[in-house]
């Protein structure tokens, strides 16, 4: 935002009781024993009403491979509606899986996975014919378990058929998690699913650059334990680059560590009431000028189309290092891009929003978003990080395609929505959003409105709820609701009339 100066239950019953099928292809002769050529794992990580989440992993036995292809049949009309891992495609029962360009190596021992969607009707039956590159990978049934004191034979017709047990979903961790990703959901480290629900704490992004303080507002331990007491489960914490990394145009006694355990302070506080904290880049250095632009200070000051590879790599790398002991803690990598004011193709602002350098109308050396997923993992912190959209972080049209690569596989999708954006109608976010959400975990990092009402938002809430889906409101600042959505007018709390509609809605959803 600019400023003024359950699901859960997707993963209960048989969707669980579902275990992986590991088949393995004796490549030689009838008789002969040899390696096998391949094996594959087939799993359903989880299933609800017409639908569920499957993976496919193919180990390669053989010689190496330079590319592959992974294909089988589905034997009870399954279709696959979204995929990630490989290119997927299907035709009637086929499909098929083709790498990317970024794992099509594939050496002898290797393995490699496969994500995706499907709907199903009926019975929801694994299939059991895989081929790599052509080559079965089940022309041999597997071997038939020997009948023992416990398991009758087939042959016994006084015995029931044996019905797998139902077993409960994951209990979730108590107080904050440490989050992960697990195909287009957020889970913790007992692998149950979770929804981020909660509120933004603002003015660490612009009290320090202002000379004014750290945070706007107190952020003692009684105004934290009331964002608690509206069920929120997690705070996000706007921050300025230029004070962390303590620049010499901020007063001294903002920046550097003073900033530095001033955040620290604050992410303390919410881990204490069980809440998630989100560290994130809003302002950052970098002169720009052009098209919308929120000031003409090189200085981090306003919000900037992108940020910039002076400094944004090296916050990454210090935040990182700060809290890569501590996974309960997530990275948001940057406020709201909009490098497609200043350029003028969609082409060159994903590719700028994605690879950095030279950026069309962009006076300064940009920092792509895989910039800064690398400077993030080269600490070793394994941490789950947020990457926005184009467009003030509304567009997400192209995100699936423009993906960071991240080798933690700990990446999810972060949009920002008011009533005065583009993308704000169900018809768009139907169009853009919902194939994201499909592939990855989607929160909804900012939402609001300029009407000092809750309309709008109570209309993404429902949206981001039917689908299970993650948001926080903002602000959690007492600031006039007409120059800005503030969800408070006290720090004790008491909710304007735009915080009503997210207070009532959290704690609704909090038994």
């Amino acid at each position: 935002m600019r400023h003024p100066p359950r699901l859960s239950a997707l993963l209960a019953g048989a969707a669980l009781t579902m275990a992986s099928t590991s088949l393995a292809v004796l490549g030689a002769a009838s008789g002969a024993a040899a390696a096998p050529v391949c094996t594959v794992e087939y799993s359903v990580v989880g299933q609800w009403a017409g639908g569920y989440q499957g993976a496919v992993t193919v180990t390669n036995n053989s010689s190496a491979l330079s590319s592959w292809s992974i294909g089988f049949d589905f034997p009870a009309g399954q279709v696959v509606s979204q995929g990630w891992g490989g290119k997927w495609s299907q035709s009637g029962a086929a499909v098929t899986v083709v790498n990317e360009g970024w794992n099509a190596a594939l050496g002898t021992g290797a393995k490699v996975t496969g994500g995706f969607i499907a709907s199903w009707t009926g019975a929801n039956t694994a299939p059991t014919a895989f081929t790599l590159n052509g080559t079965p990978c089940n022309t041999d049934a597997p071997p038939t378990p020997t009948p023992t004191a416990t398991t009758p034979t087939p042959t016994d017709p006084t015995t029931p058929p044996t019905t797998p047990p139902t077993l409960p979903p994951p209990t979730p961790v108590s107080g904050a998690p440490e989050l992960g990703v697990t195909g287009n959901k957020f889970t913790d480290q007992n692998g149950a699913v979770r929804r981020l629900l909660g509120v933004n704490r603002s003015g660490g992004e612009f009290m320090c650059v202002q000379g004014y303080g750290f945070f706007d507002g107190p952020v003692d331990d009684a105004s934290v334990k009331a964002i608690a007491d509206w069920k929120a489960n997690t705070v996000r914490i706007p921050l300025n680059e230029e004070c962390w990394l303590g620049l010499d145009n901020i007063k001294p006694e903002y920046r550097g560590t003073n900033y530095i355990n001033a955040v620290k302070d604050l992410v303390t506080k919410v881990l204490a009431h069980g809440m998630t904290p989100v560290v994130e880049l809003h302002w950052t250095h970098g002169q720009y000028t052009g098209n919308s632009a929120g000031c003409a200070d090189v200085h981090a000051s306003c919000q900037k189309p992108m940020p910039g590879a002076q400094y944004t790599p090296a916050f990454w790398t210090s935040v990182a290092n700060t809290f890569k002991n501590d996974k309960r803690v997530v990275f948001d990598l940057f406020n709201e891009p909009y490098p497609d004011r200043a350029t003028s193709t969609a082409t060159q602002a994903w590719s700028c929003w994605r690879d950095g350098g030279t950026c069309p109308g962009i006076g300064y050396e940009v920092a792509g978003m895989q910039d800064l997923v690398d400077a993030v993992r080269a600490t070793g912190a394994k941490n789950l990080v947020l990457v926005p959209g184009i467009a003030y972080s509304n567009d997400l049209s192209q995100w699936l395609t423009y993906k960071p690569t991240d080798p933690a596989g700990n990446l999810a999708a972060a949009w920002h929505v008011y009533n005065f954006n583009t993308c704000a109608d169900e018809t768009c976010w139907n169009n853009t959003l919902a194939p994201v959400a499909a592939g990855v975990p989607l929160l909804a990092g900012e939402i609001g409105e300029n009407t000092c009402g809750h309309a709008f938002i109570d209309r993404v809430m429902k949206w981001f709820d039917d689908r299970g889906l993650s948001y926080l409101g903002w602000t959690w600042n007492t600031w006039n609701c007409n120059s800005g959505p503030a969800l408070i007018s006290s720090y004790d709390g008491t909710p304007t009339a735009f915080g009503i509609g997210l207070r009532d809605h959290l704690r609704s959803l909090t038994p």
